[in-house]
């Protein structure tokens, strides 16, 4: 089922009471750098640290009771494992999430915090996708797919909602992207809010099998990219391409311009922003002649960060 603009405004009212109307940061030497203005939507102060609350917490909210005893069950790299077991938690329904077991520990930590059981599997969509049908044999449990699921591609789509009504007179939006859950709910929900609105996405040049299916004109699946940006590894699947598809571009940078702009925004914005959501402000450094005297918004989409592994560590 492809959802549609009722369901955003459904899912919006269905969270209000469980997430966080999330604040927007401006930086005037971000702005110089780059040429733009740049309105920064802090996704990383969620409920859970990251946006995936949005799409999580409508789809473990809109559950039929029955469907609710049985529990949830995903597989996540971290953020949206994290963000069912804390949708799961504020229900008081079982939680499993399938993880990979190179994923941060932080991320694992945090899942198993809201009450969640974690599995483990290995670092590729092929594993991930096995173990995962194993607990769901075992459990009878809801699943709610990281992306490919219509409930949370709606709550996603909340999140340009909120950006609309904080910053005046945008030209642009741009997110990252992985499976392509925000980039959906961005397209869904601004098609009918702000239709003139140009859509970017951006992806780690090691990740960068969106980019590929953006230009081939079909999905184009990687097993395990490998790449600093460990939210954005998973492919597009057929309910997000149909969004994807639509969007002006999608633009890739390489692992040193993403660490440059995750260090620019903890230093400038003064957040904690992990690596996945530091690649649309690398992309706009890469590409100003792009986004050069436009009012962009950029969704930081998360801030779950192994604080014992930074990867500036070290320098002076």
């Amino acid at each position: 089922m492809i959802p549609t603009f009722d369901d955003v405004l459904a899912a919006e009212a269905r969270i209000r009471p469980h997430i966080h109307r999330t604040p927007v940061l401006t930086s005037r030497m971000i702005d110089e750098m780059t040429g733009a203005s740049l309105f920064f939507k802090c996704e990383n102060m969620q409920k859970a640290g990251a946006f995936k609350a949005r799409g999580a917490t409508n789809a473990v909210f809109g559950l039929s009771d029955a469907q609710a005893a049985r529990g949830v069950a995903t597989h996540s790299s971290g953020n949206h494992g994290t963000c069912l077991a804390y949708a799961a938690g504020r229900r008081g329904v079982p939680c499993t999430v399938v993880m990979p077991h190179t994923a941060p520990q932080a991320k694992k930590d945090a899942v198993r915090g809201y009450g969640a059981r974690v599995v483990e599997c290995e670092p590729s969509t092929s594993s991930r996708e096995a173990v995962f049908a194993e607990v769901m044999d075992g459990t009878g449990a809801e699943f709610v797919h990281p992306y490919n699921d219509p409930r949370v591609i709606a709550g996603q789509g909340t999140c340009a909602l909120e950006l609309e009504t904080q910053a005046d007179g945008l030209d642009a939006v741009i997110a990252p992207i992985g499976g392509g859950g925000m980039v959906s709910g961005t397209v869904l929900a601004l098609s009918e809010a702000a239709p003139d609105r140009r859509i970017f996405a951006a992806e780690p040049e090691q990740a960068d099998d969106a980019a590929r299916s953006f230009r081939a004109g079909h999905i184009i699946a990687d097993d395990a990219p490998d790449t600093i940006a460990d939210g954005l590894k998973v492919p597009l699947k057929e309910l997000t391409w149909h969004f994807v598809r639509r969007i002006d571009d999608i633009l890739t940078v390489s692992e040193a311009e993403i660490v440059a702009a995750m260090e620019l925004i903890w230093k400038r914005l003064k957040i904690v922003a992990e690596p996945s959501s530091a690649v649309p402000l690398a992309a706009i450094l890469k590409n100003r002649d792009i986004f050069a005297g436009q009012r962009v918004g950029v969704i930081l989409t998360g801030g779950n960060v192994d604080l014992r592994k930074l990867p500036w560590g070290g320098k002076e």
